[in-house]
């Protein structure tokens, strides 16, 4: 049976010229000029392709871009890349996303043959599997099989192409192999935990425990407890021991995600392990070695807690050997359609839906929208518009339902969030509580902090509840 090829090529001469010749060799040959194209044909039930070959600059979108939402819907076709733009970058990203192999332009014929029967030939298990899936679409009305995202992080492999996206991975990059202690610094919702995954994947204790603890969630009671364990009868409850994180990290990595919200006793007692590399359980007297590295996460003003006796100077320049700023998600750029297409694929899978991209109106109103909720607020938009866009190829404004922003509103979300070595806090707090009304939820977002750092500022400052 003759092999079938779907050639995505917008230079309608070329792909007559290429397709012409590729069915004078055998091959049973359909054309799409864009991503959108292609994707319907992929969509419409009937053979799945046992090829795709596809330009990499296309009207809509990319070849790379394609590429992704194959491997999100679970679409395993071997994938050749074309291009007039050939260089090393590209090539790598294209393998990096599973392509089979790559080609410039202009395609020497009998070159691209080669690499697409040698594509064919390597991938004969994967080409099978993916006409299996097209039997499992139309048997379910074309329904993609479940997947589920990686945990943990905002997104595996996308981490954006601004210029602040870039520095921010090229300085995680340089501290990944040292021993230096790092404290990142961002609003809520910015991807702090995922940077301290990516030092920890960079590190020479890749392959150790990577073990995260969200401070901002530990009683004052169980924080000892959860950070260093406990020995049976140590307090009410402690009916067995319990393995604390220091110990659970051990050869890896220990990331404390809003250390900022650790009680005082605790901080000491943080302090002195990190100064001599022991803990001891809660309730017993045999200390023992730890051997972890430590990366830090916080959104408060942590100079200014010093200030207030609330957190320990010491400590801080212990936890602070080298430091990360988060940049927020408004100041990213075109990282923000990067990212918004992301969660959409995930919304994809999660959802059973097959929606191509945003509309052109869509896409201006996530790039003007200030996203105070950052990466976890752009998440939520996404998916609940994925949502309610069913049955159709788009996302419109409409489904993004983005909350109409007041010209005084946009200007605090870009001046109010709190920044290290400002003396104007408690003014801020109170003109972002004026501008939302009182709502403390909508106020934390515009200062960059969450609802529950909000209610302990508040406290400090004596103001009322």
């Amino acid at each position: 049976m003759a092999s079938h090829i779907l050639m995505v090529e917008d230079d309608l001469t070329f792909s007559t010229m290429l397709s012409t010749w590729l069915q004078k060799k055998g091959f049973v040959v359909e054309c799409a000029s864009s991503v959108e194209g292609a994707v319907k044909l992929l969509l419409r039930g009937t053979k799945t392709p046992n090829l795709i070959l596809s330009d990499l600059r296309l009207p809509d979108h990319d070849g790379l871009y394609l590429l992704q939402w194959m491997q999100q819907t679970k679409l395993f076709v071997p994938f050749i890349v074309m291009t007039h733009y050939a260089d090393v970058q590209n090539a790598v990203e294209a393998m990096k996303l599973g392509a089979a192999d790559y080609i410039s332009k202009p395609v020497q014929p009998d070159l691209l043959l080669q690499k697409i029967n040698d594509a064919l030939k390597a991938a004969p298990h994967k080409t099978q599997q993916a006409d299996n899936n097209a039997e499992k679409q139309t048997a379910n009305g074309n329904k993609t099989a479940d997947a589920s995202p990686a945990k943990g992080k905002c997104a595996k492999g996308i981490e954006g192409h601004s210029p602040v996206a870039c520095q921010l991975y090229k300085l995680a990059k340089l501290v990944a192999p040292t021993p230096m202690s790092v404290l990142i610094i961002g609003a809520s919702g910015t991807g702090k935990e995922y940077v301290a995954h990516r030092i920890h994947e960079q590190s020479n204790r890749s392959n150790g425990p990577f073990v995260a603890i969200d401070c901002g969630a530990l009683t004052k009671e169980l924080a000892a407890s959860e950070l260093f364990g406990h020995v049976k009868g140590a307090f009410t409850g402690a009916i067995t021991d319990k393995v604390g994180a220091f110990e659970q990290a051990s050869g890896g990595t220990l990331f404390l995600d809003e250390v900022g919200n650790l009680g005082y006793d605790v901080q000491v007692q943080l302090l002195r392990a990190l100064q001599e590399r022991r803990i001891r359980s809660v309730g017993s007297a045999e200390e023992r070695v730890i051997d972890i590295r430590l990366v830090c996460a916080t959104n408060e003003n942590l100079p200014e807690a010093i200030e207030h006796g609330t957190f320990r100077e010491d400590l801080y320049h212990r936890i602070n050997e080298f430091t990360l700023h988060m940049p927020l998600l408004r100041d990213r750029g075109g990282d923000v359609l990067e990212f918004a297409r992301y969660f959409l694929q995930q919304a994809n899978v999660e959802l059973k839906r097959n929606i191509i991209d945003f509309t052109s109106d869509a896409q201006m109103a996530l790039l003007q929208y200030a996203w105070p909720g950052n990466l976890r607020e752009m998440r939520n938009v996404v998916t609940r518009a994925a949502l309610m866009a069913e049955g159709e190829s788009y996302i419109s404004v409409v489904h993004l339902n983005l909350p109409i922003v007041k010209h005084s509103e946009l200007k605090s979300a870009t001046s109010y969030a709190i920044k290290p070595s400002t003396n104007e806090e408690l003014a801020r707090i109170r003109e972002a509580l004026q501008i939302t009304n009182g709502n403390k939820s909508r106020a934390a977002q515009l200062l960059g902090i969450d609802r529950k750092t909000l209610y302990n500022k508040l406290k400090q400052y004596g103001e009322e509840l």
